[in-house]
């Protein structure tokens, strides 16, 4: 009887160890792709830390031309950021039949307005992953690179009630371009009127309009997109979000060097309405190219030797 009792006991104790640590244990993140119709793919990352029981954020990363959601994952290492903070990371990809480049067809017109083109189709994808996931709907961020960055520009302008923030790195504002013509001379030389353009994303808001945080990145010596077109992305979200109610101009309230150790200094320029509220950030990095600030080697177009832009990124977002 005693053996037994002791058997017992020991295959008890077996049992709690055993089924303590199943429960205890941490989930994985997932790495996920799925197919979303017409030939676009998107990819998912999901923290470890996500459990099924609370809202988290979401962050849609839009790549740039020759780039794909591995890539782009790789070199902006959006996904250990999101896993130390747990956020969900939804990753678009351009359909290659679409553009022989893999870039997001920002400069047509039925590329630039709401329920339409390239623009429904990733708003189509984020309400999948809404459908699967828990998501704050009062914490879905938008952030591109170059092409991607032009994109994400347009999701602010033509989903405001979706995206609550956007970041635009080596892009543009929403620009008068209708076709490869115009985009690339956009690209060469800016807009004609980011002021007109500020207006233009207004109306195209429509009933939807509201203020849009923007943070906005830009290697000062960028030969493939003028850097001129990050001020003109100032100058247009200035008018739109003081067309749909905040006081602001392109006047910089605050301006802050940097330097990163061993790798490239930088200007921090804020804008602020006129109650001393932060609506913008533009970060102008010395000497770096057409790319993503501070990315990893791992990933193309990215200059490992500026400040870390996914982090400064998600550091705007959440501050709003």
């Amino acid at each position: 009887m005693r053996h037994f009792t002791s058997l017992l006991s020991g295959l008890l104790l077996v049992f709690m160890f055993v089924f303590g640590n199943a429960q205890g244990a941490s989930a994985a993140s997932t790495w996920t792709t799925h197919y979303y119709g017409s030939g676009f793919y998107y990819k998912v990352y999901v923290p470890s830390t996500y459990d099924g029981k609370s809202n988290v954020p979401l962050m849609v990363m839009l790549h740039g031309c020759q780039q794909n959601a591995n890539d782009f994952a790789n070199g902006t290492q959006m996904n250990s950021l999101a896993e130390s903070k747990g956020f969900i990371v939804l990753y678009p990809e351009m359909n290659y039949a679409a553009n022989l480049s893999g870039c997001w067809n920002w400069f047509y017109k039925y590329n630039q307005v709401r329920n339409s083109g390239e623009p429904a189709i990733i708003k189509g994808m984020v309400d999948e992953v809404k459908s699967q996931y828990k998501v704050d709907n009062n914490k879905v961020y938008a952030a591109g690179m170059s092409a991607g960055a032009f994109m994400s520009t347009i999701m602010g302008v033509t989903y405001p009630d979706v995206f609550h923030a956007i970041g635009v790195h080596s892009g543009g504002d929403y620009s008068y371009a209708y076709d490869g013509t115009t985009g690339s001379l956009v690209m060469l030389y800016g807009t004609l009127n980011p002021i007109a353009d500020g207006n233009t994303a207004f109306q195209q808001m429509g009933a939807h309009a509201r203020s849009v945080p923007v943070i906005n990145f830009h290697g000062k010596s960028d030969a493939f997109v003028n850097p001129i077109n990050a001020d003109q992305t100032i100058q247009q979200w200035a008018k739109t979000n003081t067309n749909a109610g905040v006081n602001m101009d392109a006047t910089a309230d605050k301006v802050t060097n940097g330097q990163i150790t061993n790798g490239r200094s930088y200007t921090i320029y804020d804008f602020n309405d006129s109650n001393g509220n932060n609506w913008m950030k533009e970060v102008l990095v010395n000497s770096m190219r057409h790319t993503w600030s501070g990315g990893s080697s791992t990933g193309s177009y990215t200059d490992p030797t500026g400040p870390n832009a996914s982090q400064m990124m998600w550091d705007f977002f959440t501050s709003h």
